[in-house]
């Protein structure tokens, strides 16, 4: 069997999230379904990451095994596409990787990335691909509180109920916060992440930029590792896979 890795740009609106679903179209079940129909063959796809419905990726990647090998890869990616690209979907790239390879095990850096727009007016051009906040965002305190977040911690407080992880310790690299004109960026990397983490992470972080916080609520929240402490989480619709390293 041959394993090749495929990466992947999606719009996640529409979906119910990366992962294989009975309550409504996944972005793994239409991809699988048009690798059937032009390698005319079953193929399972695993991927780096699971983003949940409404989340997006700018380098979504995920690993699949096949007996026959592909060999024009102009031709495989122009044929993909072909039928992907009315599901706002694309294949960017494939490459061959040696038989133990594993898109999600393999992984040695994730990075997020989440968009807030803060402006008074309704968003148009992103419309579901970035936050709305009105409120004025106080981008020192962002990144005073992004500051506490990075290094070795236990986020609990940022994990989801139903979070399968073994340990709620995580180790945070670098937060990078960018503000060009209304756009505030927020970059997360780390090896693995908690479920939910990142957008609770960021709607935490919102509630002390925002002035809902101060700066020790804020450390109180994160260091009590209780979830019911913990802010409401930024919607899905700002949320990005920005990148994966092997």
């Amino acid at each position: 069997m041959l394993n090749y890795l495929i990466k992947i740009e999606y719009e996640g609106t529409n979906f119910v999230g990366w992962q294989s679903q009975k309550n409504g179209s996944s972005i793994q079940d239409t991809i699988e379904k048009v690798l059937k129909k032009i390698l005319k063959s079953k193929i399972r796809i695993i991927g780096a990451g699971r983003t949940d419905k409404g989340v997006h990726a700018f380098s979504q990647y995920a690993s699949f095994k096949i007996k026959n090998k592909i060999g024009n890869k102009k031709i495989f990616l122009d044929s993909a596409n072909y039928f992907l690209k009315n599901k706002l979907i694309s294949i960017l790239d494939i490459k061959q990787k040696s038989k133990n390879f594993h898109a999600r095990h393999s992984a040695k850096l994730r990075t997020y990335e989440y968009l807030i727009s803060n402006r008074q007016g309704s968003l148009s051009i992103n419309k579901n691909r970035a936050w709305h906040v009105k409120k004025k965002i106080n981008l020192n305190l962002l990144k005073k509180g992004a500051k506490l977040l990075e290094g070795t911690h236990n986020f609990s407080t940022f994990r989801a109920a139903s979070c399968s992880a073994k340990s709620p310790i995580k180790k945070m690299n670098v937060i990078k916060i960018v503000k060009l004109n209304d756009i505030i960026k927020i970059r997360f990397s780390s090896q693995s992440f908690l479920q939910n983490q990142v957008r609770s992470m960021v709607g935490c972080l919102k509630y002390l930029a925002t002035n809902k916080w101060n700066i020790d609520d804020f450390k109180e929240a994160f260091k009590s590792k209780k979830r019911s402490n913990c802010a409401p989480p930024a919607p899905a619709c700002g949320l990005y896979l920005y990148n994966i390293k092997y």
